[in-house]
Parts: C-alpha cells; sequence; structure tokens
C-alpha cells in the first residue's frame, strides 16, 4: 500500500489533470444535484412563503409538518422511490429506476420541506413586520404574497444554498434509486463510498476533496449573501 503521502499526491494529481472519471463523477452530481435544487424552489418556496404569510385553517399543523420533514431519513425516502418506481411500482412503467431522474426526484423530495420550512420562517417574520401596514393599505393576499417574496429574496437565496449543500452531500437515498452504476449514476458521495470499500484511495480522496470544496464555496456564499443583507438593512 502507498504511504499517506503518497495517496495525497496521486489524489491531488487526478484533480490537477483533468481525470475523465472523476470530471465525469462531478459533473453528474452538480447536474443532478442543481437539478433537484431547481424543483425543490419551485416547489418549496410558493408554498413556505403561502404557509408564512397566509391565515388558514390547519396552517399550524401545516407549519409543524414541514418543520417534521426537515429531518427525513434519507433511506427512508430512498425506499419510498424505490417502491414507487420499481417493476411492481405504480411508475414501474416509466423504466425510471437505475437512472439519475430517479436520483433527482429522491434530493427533490428530501430539498423540498428544508426550503419550504425556511422560506416559512422568513416569511413569517416579515409579515409579522409588515402586517398592518398590507391591512391598512387593502393589499390582496397574492399582491402581500408576491410582496414578501421580493423583499426575502436575498434571505431566499441562501435557503437555496442551504438546499444545495443538503443534497450535494447525499448518499443513501440516491445509492438506493440509482444503484451507483458506472457512468450511468455513479456520484461523488456513492463513488467514495464504493472506492473507499475497493482500496481505491486516491479516487475517493480526490472527489473528497471536491465535495469538500463545494461544501466551503457554498457555505462561503451563504456567508456572503447574508453580509450583503446585513448592509442592506443598515443602508
Amino acid at each position: 500500500m502507498q504511504p499517506d503521502t503518497g495517496i495525497i499526491a496521486a489524489a491531488m494529481g487526478l484533480i490537477l489533470s483533468g481525470n475523465a472519471d472523476l470530471i465525469e463523477i462531478v459533473g453528474l452530481s452538480l447536474r443532478v444535484t442543481l437539478s433537484a435544487v431547481i424543483l425543490s424552489c419551485a416547489i418549496g418556496l410558493p408554498l413556505g412563503a403561502a404557509v408564512g404569510a397566509w391565515r388558514f385553517p390547519g396552517r399550524g399543523v401545516l407549519a409543524v409538518l414541514l418543520n417534521a420533514l426537515m429531518g427525513l431519513p434519507p433511506v427512508v425516502v430512498g425506499l419510498a422511490v424505490y417502491l414507487m418506481l420499481s417493476a411492481s411500482g405504480p411508475f414501474g412503467p416509466l423504466r425510471l429506476l437505475y437512472t439519475p431522474t430517479a436520483m433527482i426526484i429522491a434530493q427533490t423530495i428530501l430539498v423540498t420541506p428544508i426550503v419550504a420550512a425556511l422560506t416559512r420562517q422568513a416569511i413569517e417574520d416579515l409579515q409579522s413586520e409588515y402586517g398592518e401596514q398590507f391591512a391598512s393599505l387593502g393589499v390582496g393576499p397574492v399582491r402581500r404574497l408576491s410582496a414578501l417574496l421580493w423583499d426575502a429574496r436575498v434571505g431566499l437565496l441562501t435557503v437555496a444554498l442551504a438546499g444545495f449543500g443538503r443534497a450535494v452531500a447525499e448518499v443513501g437515498a440516491v445509492m438506493i434509486v440509482g444503484g451507483n452504476i458506472n457512468h450511468v449514476t455513479r456520484v461523488m458521495t456513492t463513488t467514495i463510498a464504493l472506492e473507499t470499500s475497493k482500496g481505491n484511495l486516491q479516487l475517493a480522496l480526490a472527489l473528497g476533496v471536491v465535495l469538500l470544496g463545494l461544501a466551503l464555496v457554498v457555505n462561503a456564499a451563504v456567508m456572503a449573501v447574508r453580509g450583503v443583507s446585513a448592509r442592506a438593512a443598515h443602508a
């Protein structure tokens, strides 16, 4: 076995040389994750905003449910999606199991409650601040919702980045529904698990470095967005 320094050097060599397998795996990971985040935001932002801005029967229960779903176990989501997409499941004829689409569906289910719950909190805080003003101006519910979403746009970008961070690090659900098939559904997290078990630590470490780099970029972006928001609030 190579010494640790040799493994690190080999891993960095894969990154710096633009290894074809590594680029393919990272590219698929980003495509699946970004697709899931876009879908999650398309569903979660309006849902969370509606729960935060409007008052209706069952609103409290829905808010509690969204918060509870933030902790969905990935393997349970993966199992549920597997059963839905398997040959004996209701969507079996679509043949989506073990495809990137199945992985996107699983990640969307995991990320949407996070986006919706964080959006609800942000919009509810603004609603409590501007609610009386909206009422005095006779602003309708749809216009009020649009105004709150626009006012919270910087904070909601942070929500989207948080969803991306959650999705890109997912392994359990995508392993179940994607199958970790080489050149088809192999993403960073599942490849790290597989290659580590095989003893191919160079590729696993290289992907780990890339994944860590993405996590750092996302967190730096969140901090930057918060900084911009804070400066705008005090301007």
